[in-house]
Formats: structure tokens, C-alpha cells, sequence
């Protein structure tokens, strides 16, 4: 792991003093209790916001931003966190993959916003190329750029290799004329690049896509990377035109491919929005939310904004496979007290939806039915906790059979907290501004 400076090093530990204990409840083995604190195998808090996740030689490895205490922990003073495990329940503290720098003059000082990092490992090179959104000291939101990063391991250490604006003096595969009228924010832009902030990445067979919300946040951009993914190909499109949409998660099953994002209201919760398309690049159509509950839990996603859909392979030989919305619940008074909100993504027909769940497990995640009272079942399909792959790698026996059915009204189910500090408007996005306030999660 790169060895990081004391100032570094004492940053991360006073941030780890001043996050809240954890309970029993909170570290019960071979559970997801979505929107607790999540202890590491060193019992403290994860530390990996915005992240996700790579599967890689038997484990499965979670990056994310590194947060400290208090307001100042929404900028980066640590770097990029590190974390593997082999049961997606217990991880083990990897370090921190991608430090901050000490140099002023470097893009990524300590003081820069640096956010939603994401790791792929190229099959022709085999190094590790992590992308991520990154803000200069200074600036507020105002630099929009993507910044990259290379590692011959999963934990690091990554080099920094540059950042900056998308594609600059190119247009748009699916550009109109109109779009490239002057006075639009994309032809502005076209010369120096286009804005990246809200980021993701999403391989599809043998080919790499950096997607990010871009033209002040009021459209996605899906931009193609070379073979080596550490650079653009030039060849890009816009999605969802003045949609308003960021925290884009993809996932590609039966066929299609699926997106969830999110509305633009700073670090407050709003709707999900869910998107389909047959093809990566489009045309995407909206499906709506996919949130079903309460109307408060559809109208804040959980409290969660959306940050990775982890693909899972099938629970048994032949079956389909399963999918994890990942989603951060955040807490921008005390950064480091951020929650991680990890549901199990099932089906109306072909539309992917979300419910609540206080407490899952990878054996019966899957299991659980609504019935015409709008009450929850916990019904295990017959065989499936047996048959897991992943439950049955966990350390802990926390695969189990449900018998009978235990009913539980939804409106029982564990709300998500709400934070009177999330309605701060200091905190509030605003449409198309720049500055210190601008929060372009």
C-alpha cells in the first residue's frame, strides 16, 4: 500500500475518533442493515463514499471517497479509500489507494473535491485504471473536470496520470444542429471540453464507458474509452437532453440496459429516476421511479442518492442474475458520518424496482413477496440459500431458511433518517450556477 504523510495519516485518525460507536445491532455478521453504520474488520466505520465495486480474483474490492469529520470532510484531505472482502458483508481495510498530494500545483492538493471514484481492470494490460470526478482547490464546482489514475494491483498504489475536461474541440455523435447552436452550453464548451462531474463507469464486453453529468448538470454525456481506458476515444453522446439527471448507476440485464439516477437537490434525497435503453448509447426511456413503499421513501429514495448497481452472478446454476442498488445517504454537517443504503434490486415484469429492507442477506434478498395488502413476505425460494456462491463463501453461517411466512405491513419497515441539516439550503445545488455552493454530487 503507498505510504502517506503524517498530516495524512493524522487526518484519518481523527476522523476515525469522531465517528459515532458502533452497536451490537450494527456489526451483527453476514447482514446488510441498510443505513447503519458499517464496521471494517478493524471496527470502524467504512470510509469508502461514492464508491464502487470491482470483482477481482476472489474478492470483491470497494473504493470510495475517504471523509473526515465535520463540514471540511466534504472536500478530500485523505484520498481515495480502499477496502476488500470476500462476502460483500465483512471488509477488510485496505488503505488508502489513491492519496491526496502534498503539492500545491497538483490537481488533486489536499483541499480538492474529489468524488465517486471508480475502479476497472483492463483485460489487455492488466493494470487497474481508476476514474473520478474531480473540483480544483478553490473553485467550488466550477473545474468539472475527470481525473485518472493507473495501479498494477487492486489496493494501489494508483500514480495520477492527469485530469481535465471531456472530448474538448469535438461534437457529440448524436449532436443536432440545434444543439450546436451558439449560446448552448455545449457549443461553449466544445473548444475546452465538456463538464464531468457526477461519475461512473460501465464496461460492456471488451469496451470501457465514462458516463458523467456534464452541460451545468442539465444533461449525461456516455463517452467511449480507448483500449487501455485511460483516455477518451472522441466518440460520445448525449442522454437524457435537459433531463437534469446525475448519480448515474448502470447495469445491463435480460438484454437491455437499465440507469438509475437522480434529481438535482444538492445533498437533500429526491426520487430515483429509472432508465431503459436496448443499446448503451440509446435512445434511453424514462421508466420513472423505481422505489416502491411509502410515499416518503419514494419521494427521498430511502434518504439514499444513487452511486453503483453491483451486478451478482446467479443463486443458483441457471438462474437469473442479481443485482445491489448501492446508494450513499449523506450527512454533509459531519462528512464522515455518511451511510451506505445497499438494497437488493428486484422485478415488476421487465421494469427493475426497490423496497425497503431493514435487514437482508444474500440468501434471502431476493426471497421477499408483496401481496394485494401491500404487505411483505419473506419467502425463500426452496434451495437457493444452499446453492449461493457468495453466501457460502461468507466466514459466518449467515445463510439461513425462512419456514412459513412471518408478515411484516410496510409501513412498519425501518424509515431512513433524516438529517434537519440535509434541508440546509447552503447545501442546496443550484440549477446552473457555479461557486462554493454549487454541489454537483
Amino acid at each position: 500500500m503507498m505510504k502517506i504523510d503524517r498530516r495524512t495519516m493524522l487526518a484519518g485518525l481523527a476522523a476515525a475518533s469522531a465517528a459515532p460507536p458502533l452497536s451490537a445491532r450494527q456489526t451483527a455478521a453476514g447482514a446488510f442493515h441498510p443505513g447503519a453504520l458499517w464496521p471494517d474488520d478493524k471496527g470502524v466505520h467504512i470510509n469508502a463514499h461514492g464508491g464502487g465495486l470491482l470483482r477481482d480474483r476472489g474478492r470483491w474490492w470497494w473504493f470510495g471517497e475517504h471523509k473526515t469529520a465535520g463540514e471540511g470532510g466534504n472536500t478530500a484531505l485523505v484520498g481515495v479509500h480502499a477496502y476488500s472482502s470476500t462476502n460483500l458483508t465483512d471488509w477488510r481495510d485496505e488503505g488508502i489507494a489513491l492519496p491526496v498530494s502534498n503539492d500545491p500545483a497538483s490537481p488533486i492538493t489536499r483541499g480538492c473535491i474529489l468524488e465517486r471514484p471508480k475502479v476497472i481492470r483492463n483485460p489487455r494490460t492488466g493494470r487497474y485504471v481508476m476514474w473520478f470526478h474531480l473540483e480544483l482547490k478553490g473553485r467550488g464546482y466550477g473545474a468539472a473536470q475527470a481525473g485518472v489514475a493507473v495501479a498494477d494491483r487492486p489496493q494501489g498504489p494508483y500514480r495520477f496520470l492527469r485530469a481535465g475536461r471531456v472530448n474538448p474541440g469535438i461534437w457529440p455523435a448524436n449532436a443536432t444542429d440545434a444543439d450546436k447552436a451558439p449560446g448552448t452550453i455545449l457549443a461553449r464548451d466544445m473548444p475546452g471540453g465538456q463538464m464531468a462531474r457526477d461519475m461512473t463507469l460501465f464496461v460492456d464486453g471488451d469496451t470501457a464507458w465514462h458516463v458523467y453529468a456534464s452541460e451545468e448538470n442539465d444533461t449525461l454525456q456516455f463517452a467511449r474509452l480507448v483500449p487501455d481506458w485511460l483516455s477518451h476515444d472522441g466518440y460520445y453522446v448525449r442522454v437524457a437532453p435537459d433531463g437534469g439527471n446525475e448519480a448515474p448507476a448502470i447495469f445491463k440485464a435480460r438484454g437491455r440496459y437499465y440507469m438509475v439516477a437522480s434529481g438535482l437537490t444538492g445533498w437533500r434525497p429526491n426520487p430515483a429516476r429509472l432508465y431503459v435503453a436496448d443499446a448503451v448509447t440509446g435512445p434511453w426511456r424514462s421508466l420513472g421511479n423505481p422505489v416502491r413503499g411509502t410515499a416518503e421513501q419514494a419521494a427521498t429514495t430511502f434518504g439514499g442518492q444513487s452511486t453503483f448497481v453491483l451486478p451478482l452472478p446467479p443463486a443458483r446454476p441457471g438462474g437469473e442474475p442479481r443485482f445491489v442498488f448501492m446508494a450513499d445517504e449523506w450527512r454533509p454537517k459531519n462528512a464522515i458520518d455518511g451511510r451506505y443504503v445497499w438494497l437488493p434490486i428486484k422485478w415488476e415484469g421487465d421494469t427493475p424496482v426497490l423496497r425497503w429492507r431493514d435487514q437482508w442477506t444474500l440468501a434471502d434478498g431476493w426471497g421477499w413477496k408483496y401481496d394485494a395488502t401491500n404487505t411483505v413476505r419473506p419467502e425463500l425460494v426452496e434451495g437457493r440459500a444452499a446453492n449461493d456462491p457468495i453466501a457460502s463463501c461468507a466466514s459466518t453461517g449467515s445463510a439461513r431458511t425462512v419456514s412459513g411466512s412471518v408478515l411484516l405491513p410496510r409501513h412498519q419497515l425501518q424509515q431512513p433518517h433524516h438529517d434537519p441539516a440535509d434541508d440546509d439550503p447552503h447545501h442546496r445545488r443550484a440549477h446552473r450556477v457555479d461557486g462554493p455552493c454549487h454541489h454537483a454530487r
